[in-house]
């Protein structure tokens, strides 16, 4: 049976990166929304103010997906957190524990950096997704619903300051 291995993706990751975000972006239909290109994820991921981090699933020796994860914090902790902003695997390799392994490594460096919680979102359609959350012991947060301001809304609120 082929390992799994994941490891902290590297500047050189940056290509395969970008090709993971284009083909999540594909799955949840969402492709006309990326405007992501390699020199913004190379300043956002390992620039001198880096915003977020990343990890790539490994299946015998091949990429086969990546998490891209970033620190909040929670008030009522009192600790930081880790949101996990995507976490996507290729098709063919799916149902192989990647996104599995994965998971239980954000668990584990959250651990280490003491947070308080790991937590994400899903696409309310994505219930192949939703099963391995439950299976892992994850809760959906019933009562919240989740806000965006971005584009000429998010430059109207800016312009209020």
């Amino acid at each position: 049976m082929p390992e799994i291995g994941i490891r902290p993706a590297t500047e050189e990751d940056v290509p395969l990166i970008l090709s993971f975000i284009r083909e999540l972006a594909e799955y949840e239909r969402l492709s006309h929304e990326v405007s992501a290109t390699e020199d913004l994820l190379r300043e956002s991921l390992f620039g001198e103010r880096r915003g977020a981090e990343v990890v790539i699933g490994d299946h015998g020796g091949e990429p086969a997906g990546f998490a891209l994860f970033f620190h909040n914090f929670s008030t009522f902790l009192g600790r930081p957190g880790i949101y996990l902003e995507d976490l996507y695997v290729k098709p063919e390799f799916r149902g192989k524990g990647i996104g599995r392994a994965m998971l239980a490594y954000l668990a584990r460096v959250a651990k280490e950096r003491d947070c308080g919680r790991l937590e994400w979102s899903v696409l309310d359609w994505n219930d192949p997704a939703i099963e391995l959350y439950k299976s892992i012991g994850a809760v959906p947060m019933d009562g919240w619903t989740v806000y965006r301001a971005t584009g000429e809304a998010l430059d109207e609120l800016a312009a209020r300051a």
